[in-house]
C-alpha cells in the first residue's frame, strides 16, 4: 500500500529545508519571470541584457536554481519585465502564529 501524505502547500517545508517560507516565495517570483520571459519570446541573452543579469544566472533561474539571487532582485526583474510590484502589509489573519509572506500574481 502507498502512503499519501497532504502536502502543507509548501514543498520546501514538507522536505524540512531552511528558509522554506523565503523559498517558496522565491520560486513562485522565478515562475513568474520565467513564464514573462518565455511569452516574450525573449532570448536567455536578451533576457539577461534586460534584467542586468549574467546569461549563465538567468539559465539558471530558468531552471529552478535561484538560491544566489535575493527577493529583491527578483522584485527588480520583475520591474524591468514592465510589471508593476505592489508590496501590502496588514495584519495577520492567525496573530498567534505570526505573519506570512504570500504572492498574489494578478
Amino acid at each position: 500500500m502507498i502512503e499519501i501524505e497532504q502536502s502543507s502547500g509548501n514543498v520546501y517545508a514538507d522536505l524540512d529545508i531552511p528558509e522554506a517560507d523565503e523559498m517558496l516565495v522565491k520560486a513562485q517570483l522565478a515562475a513568474e519571470i520565467g513564464e514573462i520571459i518565455k511569452r516574450q519570446g525573449l532570448s536567455q541573452s536578451q533576457a539577461a541584457e534586460i534584467l542586468g543579469l549574467p546569461q549563465p544566472k538567468i539559465s539558471n533561474l530558468l531552471r529552478g536554481q535561484f538560491r544566489g539571487i535575493s527577493q529583491a532582485k527578483l522584485l527588480e526583474c520583475l520591474i524591468r519585465l514592465g510589471r508593476d510590484v505592489q508590496i501590502v502589509v496588514k495584519p495577520a489573519q492567525d496573530r498567534t502564529h505570526g505573519g506570512r509572506i504570500e504572492v498574489v500574481i494578478a
